[in-house]
């Protein structure tokens, strides 16, 4: 058959109408799961159960994120991290195979990766809902539902990727980073890793804590929404909580507390510098921290 030939103005007005589709659909499923975390009996309906599997399924695909970079920061979609809760529920436990390995489970795990351009080292798991992008890297580490990993990231030997969590572009998780995942509560925000950032060996970033771009952690460094980051590159000490600004250098510290038994020492963390201009966005972490005298 013969291609037919359209005008921009008539392609416009297709893709136009399959946006305008696509959005009413997104609203419906919004609608549904919203009315759904207020009376859970209706998840016995099969219109209820196939909007929240087609959510999961946009998940697993990138199509809709828990949070997504705005001009403004982030904006956390909470409805979607419902959606995820309310698939709990609705999936019958299973006898899962990965070769000659058996799981018992919810939830699937994640298929096609040769197509997907991701590559897998055994005993890598990722499960179904979860978003890697192409050149995405997961050594025998773990990324949980609803997450999202893009382009160019490497999940090092025995990191994990907690559930809703953000990893950026070209990140590095070191060796046995754990990043916390979090569902409950909704409101709560997920730890968000932003592009080019490098985590070091056994750091914990937990929370809802972001990392912006280009960061460096030192290995041991752990993050929480009480802990204290502190810049002491300056004449005074400068205090941030819940995020580490771009491109700085972080190492583990401590700080002096006064208790009704006494004074004790309490974990913080250091900004010790900035990445400079020369550092390549895939350095070592060694090669980063060495700008400052450091070392690990």
């Amino acid at each position: 058959m013969r291609e037919k030939n359209f005008s921009p103005f008539y392609k416009q007005c297709i893709i136009a109408l399959f946006q305008k589709l696509f959005v009413i659909d997104m609203e419906e499923i919004k609608g549904l799961i919203e009315k759904v975390w207020i009376d859970r009996s209706l998840l016995q309906q099969s219109e209820v159960q196939q909007a929240i599997r087609k959510l999961v399924d946009l998940l697993d695909r990138g199509e809709v994120r828990v949070a997504e970079p705005t001009g403004n920061g982030w904006l956390i979609n909470e409805w979607v991290k419902k959606g995820v809760i309310l698939y709990f529920p609705i999936q019958p436990m299973e006898t899962l195979h990965a070769g000659f390995m058996e799981f018992h489970d919810k939830i699937p795990l994640k298929k096609n990766f040769k197509d997907l351009g991701v590559r897998v080292v055994p005993h890598g798991i990722i499960r179904y809902g979860s978003y890697v992008a192409k050149g995405v890297i997961v050594m025998p580490g773990y990324v949980n539902i609803g997450a999202y990993v893009d382009e160019g990231t490497m999940v090092d030997t025995w990191a994990t990727v907690g559930s809703c969590a953000q990893i950026g572009k070209q990140v590095h998780l070191s060796g046995g980073v754990g990043i916390g995942g979090v569902l409950e509560p909704v409101q709560a925000a997920p730890v968000i890793i932003e592009d080019n950032c490098f985590i070091g060996s056994r750091c914990i970033v937990v929370e809802g804590i972001r990392i912006e771009k280009e960061a460096v952690l030192g290995a041991n460094v752990v993050l929480t929404m009480s802990t204290k980051i502190i810049d002491v590159t300056g004449s005074q000490p400068v205090e941030y909580k819940g995020y580490v600004p771009a491109r700085s250098v972080v190492i583990p510290g401590s700080y002096t507390k006064q208790f009704p038994s006494g004074s004790y020492q309490v974990p913080c963390a250091l900004i010790i510098g900035q990445r400079k201009e020369s550092t390549d966005k895939k350095t070592s972490l060694n090669e980063a921290l060495r700008d400052h005298s450091v070392a690990v």
